[in-house]
């Protein structure tokens, strides 16, 4: 059953992972370790170059399921609980592949942690985002909230569970664009097939780079990006990439 909550498709490049446990997709342990388990074999497919992660029906995650809390009489369960809850937005963050969210309706409390582990959000109009984990009287999620909000905005949300539209996400630039239900898929893919069709070598690192410059100070992080530069600089790939540039052609990449 669980393999069925997350389906995973793959055409021209790219995945696309949908999160289908209607009716709101919600968060159980056996899901997330599909998650991860599926982006974890996306890492290391050469048939993936980009990812789109999306929700069935017209609710992208409400989160955890709270018929599925650990038990505080069950010695260890806390803690693998919380521990592969911690794996599913890392297996995300951490994924060799661009992963693009197309977040299609509310998402709320683990639900956000998912999007905003993507690397690119992209939103339909009916979209919601919140972290409504003080409502049910627990706390959780600032972490998450911090990559992509200002102080401000992060502790109103985490301190009063009110929820974000996709137009106030926009304001604040944490996506790239407010799309109609009917919209979103197609864009979203066609981005991801425009990533697919970079180098793969150099997206891998591009991946890595961006992940490392997010917790690296400035110089370090640029020092970082050199080094990249000069290893993908000696690629086929690369020489592949000048050479059809000039030639005014369409390069065939090879992956080395």
């Amino acid at each position: 059953m669980s393999e069925e909550w997350v389906r995973l498709e793959v055409s021209e490049g790219v995945a696309l992972v949908t999160l289908d446990r209607r009716p709101v997709n919600a968060l159980n342990r056996d899901m997330r370790r599909r998650l991860v388990a599926t982006f974890d074999a996306i890492s290391e497919r050469e048939d993936v170059r980009c990812a789109v992660l999306t929700g069935a029906g017209s609710v992208f995650c409400a989160g955890a399921d709270l018929k599925d809390r650990p038990s505080s009489e069950i010695a260890g369960d806390f803690l693998e609980h919380n521990r592969i809850t911690r794996e599913t937005g890392n297996a995300i963050r951490e994924c060799a592949k661009p992963v693009i969210a197309a977040i299609n309706g509310a998402a709320l409390g683990a639900g956000f942690g998912l999007a905003a582990a993507c690397d690119i959000l992209y939103a339909s109009e009916n979209a919601t985002v919140g972290m409504p984990e003080i409502n049910v009287g627990l706390a959780g999620g600032a972490s998450m909230l911090k990559t992509v909000f200002g102080r401000s905005t992060l502790r109103r949300m985490f301190f009063t569970g009110q929820r974000l539209s996709a137009h106030d996400l926009l304001k604040r630039n944490v996506i790239e664009e407010v799309l109609s239900e009917k919209d979103l898929l197609p864009v979203t893919m066609a981005l991801a097939r425009e990533i697919a069709s970079k180098a793969p070598l150099a997206i891998a690192y591009a991946k890595r780079a961006a992940n490392m410059v997010d917790v690296m100070p400035q110089r370090d992080a640029y020092r970082f990006e050199q080094e990249f530069t000069v290893a993908l600089s000696k690629t086929e790939d690369a020489r592949e990439a000048r050479a059809a540039f000039l030639e005014k052609r369409d390069p065939v990449f090879k992956g080395r």
